[in-house]
């Protein structure tokens, strides 16, 4: 019976919860008719899209008190509103986020009232059901009624507020868009990057490689030693320019993938990072089946960013590395027991790890509280 009396209140403070709710949207939805009704004019323009800003702020208040009760998330899918007022209002309107939390508003106003029936119930139950249980010894019959109702306008709320499959489709565009706007800039950096490697590198030493051999060709007839010399001084450089060549292919393509695979890759990574490094793999061999090498490439220098940073900001002599092969894609992840706090805006790498991550649909996750440890988990999708 107290069990029962126990989740019947709980059922009770989530429909109340939402009776609140209803009260509060009625007066809500009368700045929303103004803002409709005065579109035309600027007042009415610039605050229709912060109407819909709130009504976003309404739902997912919604979509977390659902999860609250069910114990499962309701997704949301929503474009940006951002930029000047003819594009704000122009994606408050198209969204079809918009439209879909409207009509769970319009439904709501008619179902969320069920809460009031709370009352009665909870009157009728105490009665019925303490003589029922009290007397005749059975379970209550009227207050798991209460937490049925609850179940019932979870539900509801939880198939209006899913997104539509317009708006995850629209939600989707907007993601692509911003990582291929990322892989391009990445992609800009990485040449520029290899642009300035071959000009102050293996270019300037095949400028002086080829300076060198003029003057040997011009001294070689009356002063050979001189001219000896300058040969031995341009084979030198000849080496050092195929030494920064090598440096600059590597940066691009590491071929100690090609030639061991990420596994081996990455051990050689930990074993010259300076930390000592435990490298764990799960579901990936040697000799077995390998990711894309685009695939590989983009978990290879992030790892070697991530031990890098931790090498140089953890102050932890640990850390671990994990590959795992998933059914969907690939998972790395990279730990350290040091102080935390990393900060992606203060030049750590991080960005670029995402930018390149985010070019082939992956994600990142970085977890690194004050006093650590600091998880840096990238997943990225392939076929095996």
């Amino acid at each position: 019976m107290w069990k029962t009396m126990g989740q019947a209140a709980r059922a009770t403070l989530q429909l109340g919860r939402s009776v609140v709710m209803v009260f509060g949207m009625c007066l809500f939805v009368c700045v929303l008719l103004i803002a409709a009704a005065g579109t035309l004019i600027v007042i009415g323009a610039w605050l229709f899209p912060e109407t819909v800003l709130l009504i976003r702020r309404i739902a997912g208040a919604k979509r977390h008190l659902v999860a609250s009760w069910t114990g499962s998330e309701i997704p949301q899918a929503y474009q940006p509103i951002t930029g000047r007022l003819r594009e704000r209002l122009r994606t408050s309107v198209r969204d079809p986020g918009t439209r879909s939390d409207l009509l769970w508003m319009a439904a709501f106003y008619v179902y969320g009232w069920i809460g009031l029936l709370t009352v009665p119930l909870w009157l009728l139950g105490l009665v019925v059901d303490g003589v029922w249980s009290g007397l005749l010894r059975r379970r209550p019959v009227v207050l798991p009624l209460i937490s049925r109702l609850a179940d019932l306008e979870a539900g509801w709320s939880a198939a209006l507020l899913r997104p539509s499959p317009q708006a995850v489709l629209a939600a989707r565009v907007d993601e692509l868009t911003e990582t291929r706007a990322d892989a391009i800039a990445a992609h800009g950096a990485e040449l520029r990057r290899i642009e300035r490697d071959l000009h102050d590198g293996a270019q300037a030493h095949l400028v002086s490689l080829s300076m060198r051999l003029g003057l040997a060709r011009r001294a070689y007839d009356h002063q050979p030693e001189t001219a000896r010399k300058l040969l031995d001084d341009a084979q030198e450089q000849a080496e050092q320019a195929l030494t920064e060549l090598r440096q600059v292919v590597r940066n691009i393509h590491p071929p100690i993938l090609s030639d061991r695979g990420l596994a081996g890759a990455v051990r050689a990574l930990a074993a010259g990072s300076g930390l000592d490094v435990a490298v764990a793999t799960d579901g990936l061999a040697d000799d077995g089946p390998r990711p894309p090498a685009a695939v590989e490439a983009a978990a290879y220098f992030a790892v070697a960013e991530a031990l890098t940073n931790a090498a140089k900001y953890s102050g932890s002599p640990r850390a671990t590395v994990r590959l795992e092969r998933l059914r969907t894609g690939l998972r790395v992840t990279v730990r350290d027991e040091g102080t935390g706090g990393a900060d992606e805006t203060g030049g750590s790498g991080l960005i670029g790890i995402r930018r390149r991550v985010a070019a082939l649909d992956g994600t990142v996750t970085v977890i690194s509280p004050e006093g650590g440890p600091t998880v840096v988990a990238v997943e990225l999708p392939c076929v095996w």
